[in-house]
């Protein structure tokens, strides 16, 4: 356990990103997909006024709904969120040799497709960053389970810091309500981990909360941003 990880332990959110903040001024960046748990982050972040970049992926295959619950979390906060696009070139050639649903053909073109669309403008939004915050619980999926709040990212070069990792989904509901925090619509549809519109489908009850995510194959339901 590192020093930073011992100085996390017992500490609130706010006061654990306050921490990483005087270790890091400037340099402490939250990704967001205005999912639940991020929108948990989100409301911590504003509502105590800390200075952490937010930034979120569009992918350019989101659900309406996804923006929308964009446009009320910025108009509810006043806050901005730095948005990062695909490369344009990339994108095309892409499209234009394989077709618009070529990640349905096979877990290598999926992968293609998510590093063109989320992997690339990831890494270009957390250039200079030594903390990157995420939304991510240990219950989500099976390879996030031995996940720790603090781990190091040697690819990256940075932290990350999993502030919710040991929360259950009723902890992020209640804080949901508790704040009245906006939140996506499809999340009451059945629609618990919400990415890309022809990736993502609602899930039965009893399934994994990653089992609507790249449905059609069998994976770990990864898209190779958090390994």
């Amino acid at each position: 356990m590192t020093d930073i990880t011992t100085a996390l332990v017992n500490k609130s959110v706010e006061e654990a990103i306050q921490y990483l903040l005087e270790q890091y001024p400037g340099a402490v960046a939250f990704s967001t997909s205005f999912g639940q748990e991020d929108q948990v982050i989100s409301d911590i972040i504003w509502r105590n006024q800390l200075p952490v970049r937010v930034f979120t992926l569009d992918t350019g295959r989101l659900f309406q709904e996804t923006y929308d619950v964009m446009d009320l979390t910025m108009a509810r906060y006043k806050q901005p969120v730095e948005v990062y696009y695909p490369d344009t070139t990339a994108v095309e050639k892409l499209v234009s040799t394989k077709g618009p649903n070529s990640f349905y053909e096979s877990v290598e073109n999926r992968k293609e497709c998510c590093g063109i669309r989320k992997i690339v403008p990831l890494n270009r939004a957390l250039e200079g960053v030594k903390v990157w915050i995420t939304g991510l619980r240990a219950e989500q999926s099976e390879n996030r389970q031995g996940m720790e709040i603090l781990e190091w990212d040697e690819h990256r070069h940075l932290y990350k810091f999993n502030p919710l990792i040991h929360w259950g989904y009723d902890e992020v509901l209640a804080y949901l309500e508790q704040h009245n925090v906006p939140y996506n619509k499809l999340h009451d549809k059945g629609f618990i981990s919400i990415g890309c519109a022809p990736c993502t489908r609602a899930i039965e009850p009893g399934e994994n909360p990653r089992a609507g995510r790249w449905w059609w194959e069998q994976s770990q339901k990864e898209c190779g941003l958090h390994g």
